[in-house]
This record gives structure tokens, C-alpha cells and sequence, in this order.
């Protein structure tokens, strides 16, 4: 076999390769859109049909036309905004110093036995178990709820943060040292950078309780937003209004995961 047969057998080998890769991808997007689809479609049927009490559980359709009627007619955009500023502010201030101070933990080891102690004696408590201890302390403003979100955002990063800087190759740690890296230098392009495959987990983690918190504090403390309107309408029994708030915190919740993976992607492509 000459060098020409050689190379035009790699070249087939290698799209033989990428159109499986292509298959792959493909059905992974049909099966990505379709499952969704396929409980809506099923979720219609069974309610119409009797099987499933619609008054607990409204057909999708019906759900549709009341969150477009509540968008025309209603406040629901207002409610929307408002639990979106709430939990975007929430969670940058839960965010930012849970990596600097996780990323502090996995440096230096007096810091991380100093604070490991008091993250694993308040991560179990519930957020909104410490809702009227932040009330207290914030009062009923606006303020307190972006605290609630905020320690709810905290624990989960901080952790992933530390333990990322903890898992970082030694290999990393001795080129830095042997080049004179100082403590600015280590910082910046060896903890952080090296941390950020498990430290953008916690961030998703982090994002999906930020959404879980805001709707169980708008519940009980509050008089607008995506949470308080699934409460009233559900006190009310108006049951489709309060599926039309589930059906949104769902949606944000996707679309607030996908940005996440698509900015990971982006930091960190080998992973």
C-alpha cells in the first residue's frame, strides 16, 4: 500500500468518525427535545380523556392560554422581573465572596480549619429555617430576600471552590514554586483556573437552590413575585395561575442552565 492509499484510507477512517459523531449528536438532541414533548403530549391526553382530574392537574394547553391571558391582562411580568432581580443580585452576593473565601480554603490550610468547622455546622440548616433570624437582622425590605438567596448560593460554592483548589495536580503547584510564584501569582493563574471545573459545578448547583429559595421566600414573606403569585392563586384555587408560576420558575431554571454550561464550556473547553 503506497503513502496516497495510506492517507486516503486515514481520510476515510476520520469521516467515518465524524459522521458517527454527527449521529450521536443528533440523537442526543432528538431524545433532549422529544422526552419533554412526549410528557406534555401525554399530560394533555390523560386530562382530557378523564384519567387525570383536570382540576388539579389543567391540560398544557390551557396552562399556555392562561400564562398569555396573566401576560396581557395581569401583573405576571412585574412578578417576573421583580423575582429576577432578587435572585440575580441574591446570587452575585453569595457568589463572589464564596470563591474568593474558597479559593482562601484551598491555599492556605489555617484558613480552611478555621472556616471548614462553621461551613459544615451551618450548611445543614434549611434558608428558610433562618428566614426569621434574617428578618430580624435585615427587616422585611428587599435587602433580606437577596440575603436569603445570597447563604443559599454561599455553601454549595464554597465547598466545590475549596475542594477545587485542594484537587489541583501537585505537579502545578511545584512549577510555581520553582519559578517563584508569589502568593498574587498563585492566586490568579494556578487556583483559580485549576478550581474552576468543580467550582463552575457549585455554581450550577448554586444557581438551581437560588431558585428553590426565592420562590419559598416570596411565599412566606413577600407581596410580589414569581413565588407569591403560586401562593395566591393557589390559596385562591386558581389552580392554572399557579402551574402558569411553576411552568416559569421551570423555564428560567433551564434557560439559567444552559448559560451556565455555555459559559463553561467557554472557560474551561478540555472539559
Amino acid at each position: 500500500m503506497d503513502d496516497q492509499q495510506i492517507k486516503e484510507s486515514a481520510e476515510k477512517i476520520e469521516r467515518a468518525e465524524w459522521n458517527k459523531r454527527q449521529r450521536k449528536a443528533k440523537l442526543q438532541q432528538l431524545l433532549t427535545i422529544s422526552s419533554p414533548m412526549l410528557v406534555l403530549v401525554l399530560w394533555e391526553i390523560v386530562t382530557r380523556t378523564g384519567i387525570m382530574d383536570a382540576r388539579f392537574f389543567p391540560p398544557p394547553t390551557k396552562i399556555l392560554f392562561t400564562l398569555f391571558d396573566m401576560g396581557l391582562h395581569g401583573d405576571l411580568f412585574t412578578d417576573l422581573r421583580v423575582s429576577l432581580v432578587r435572585i440575580l443580585l441574591g446570587f452575585l452576593l453569595g457568589v463572589i465572596p464564596a470563591i474568593a473565601i474558597g479559593l482562601l480554603m484551598g491555599m492556605y490550610s489555617p484558613v480552611r480549619y478555621t472556616i471548614s468547622p462553621l461551613v459544615m455546622a451551618f450548611m445543614p440548616i434549611p434558608t428558610i429555617a433562618m428566614l426569621p433570624i434574617i428578618l430580624f437582622i435585615f427587616g422585611i425590605g428587599e435587602f433580606s430576600k437577596y440575603i436569603t438567596i445570597a447563604i443559599s448560593v454561599f455553601f454549595p460554592v464554597v465547598i466545590n471552590t475549596a475542594a477545587g483548589v485542594t484537587n489541583i495536580d501537585n505537579i502545578y503547584v511545584d512549577v510555581a514554586k520553582n519559578y517563584g510564584a508569589n502568593a498574587k501569582d498563585f492566586f490568579f493563574k494556578i487556583a483559580l483556573p485549576g478550581s474552576l471545573p468543580v467550582m463552575l459545578e457549585g455554581i450550577q448547583m448554586g444557581q438551581a437552590i437560588a431558585l428553590l429559595t426565592i420562590v419559598a421566600a416570596e411565599m412566606i414573606g413577600a407581596n410580589s413575585g414569581i413565588g407569591y403569585v403560586i401562593w395566591m392563586n393557589y390559596k385562591a384555587f386558581l389552580v392554572p395561575q399557579m402551574y402558569v408560576g411553576l411552568v416559569l420558575i421551570s423555564f428560567f431554571g433551564y434557560l439559567f442552565s444552559l448559560v451556565l454550561r455555555g459559559l463553561q464550556n467557554k472557560l474551561i473547553p478540555w472539559k
